[in-house]
């Protein structure tokens, strides 16, 4: 696989299906965990205060799904580049993204579509930590036209 620059989008010509995107690997720090639900406008204390948090039985602050949508898409646009639309987002949400896990991304091409001159790509992903798969779900990419 060649390395391209972060400015430049895949041509989807070149995509397979069975075709690994590259993984994302995320440590959630409190920072990013309390970051988060700030930038998303989720004030729910189990994201922000760890002692509330405890005292509904969660050993840590965890992450909230809007987190999980903008982390699912930044997985995607990292691989696929700047100029692809992310068209839908279906995620289904497993084991809590405590702060202090790491998380994984991983993810590989379902399907490929040429829709006269542009590119639509399925991903199937998922996101993952000690405890088991976090997120699960599927994200529909379109790309640019392509030059003939």
């Amino acid at each position: 696989m060649t390395t391209r620059s972060p400015r430049e989008t895949l041509d989807w010509r070149h995509i397979e299906v069975g075709m690994a995107v590259p993984e994302l690997v995320l440590e959630m720090t409190p920072t990013r965990v309390v970051a988060g639900a700030l930038a998303t406008r989720d004030f729910m204390p189990v994201h922000h205060d760890r002692g509330y948090a405890n005292a509904q039985g969660a050993p840590e602050i965890f992450m909230n799904i809007f987190s999980d949508a903008a982390y699912c898409s930044r997985f995607l646009t990292d691989w696929a580049g700047p100029e692809v639309m992310v068209r839908r987002l279906s995620i289904r949400l497993g084991v809590p993204a405590f702060a202090g896990c790491t998380v994984t991304f991983t993810g590989s091409v379902v399907s490929v579509e040429d829709c006269d001159g542009a590119g639509r790509v399925v991903v199937a992903l998922t996101a993952a930590n000690e405890l088991g798969d976090h997120v699960v779900g599927e994200a529909v990419l379109e790309f640019p036209r392509s030059e003939p």
